[in-house]
């Protein structure tokens, strides 16, 4: 069976996704009346997306230095071979401290965001992956963040509407 095709998106759809991802919490009404459409058009087509798997879910925006002062490290990983490739990978999933990564070109296999209580905490995580022979890492370039100038707020709108094929 072949994938589902996801929906073709109209300009309303976008506004819809790009309010949502601004306010999660959005009231129907107040939805509807930013895109133009009645309630339940609107409640229509934020099912059809959800449906569709374009919106994946819901969750909080936490502000963590209200809860805690945790170190944030972005981390350049460079394995020794590539055949250790879905191991590593398998581990770094199961580190619930690493918020973020990603497989990217150039010099280096993967960067990561990794959060942690503080930097003995991140040093002895970094160390387990690099002592671990099976997961064949070669080296860790930490960079420990300062300060965030600018966080994620969602994809920018001209990116929600799909180009034709």
């Amino acid at each position: 069976m072949s994938p589902k095709r996801p929906p073709a998106l109209d300009r309303i759809d976008v506004k819809i996704l790009a309010a949502l991802q601004r306010n999660g919490r959005i009231t129907n009404e107040k939805l509807a009346a930013a895109v133009g459409l009645s309630a339940r058009a609107c409640l229509e087509r934020v099912r059809r997306l959800e449906a569709a798997g374009i919106i994946a879910g819901y969750q909080a925006q936490l502000e963590l230095a209200q809860l805690s002062r945790p170190v944030n490290v972005f981390a350049e990983i460079i394995l020794e071979k590539q055949a250790q490739q879905n191991r590593f990978e398998q581990r770094l999933a199961k580190v619930e401290e690493v918020v973020e990564c990603w497989e990217v070109s150039g010099t280096v296999d993967y960067l990561a965001r990794f959060v942690c209580a503080d930097l003995a905490a991140y040093q002895a995580l970094t160390t387990g992956l690099i002592d671990d022979p099976n997961l064949g890492v070669a080296r860790i370039v930490s960079h420990v963040a300062l300060r965030p100038i600018r966080r994620f707020t969602g994809y920018p709108e001209s990116l929600l509407a799909r180009k034709p094929v």
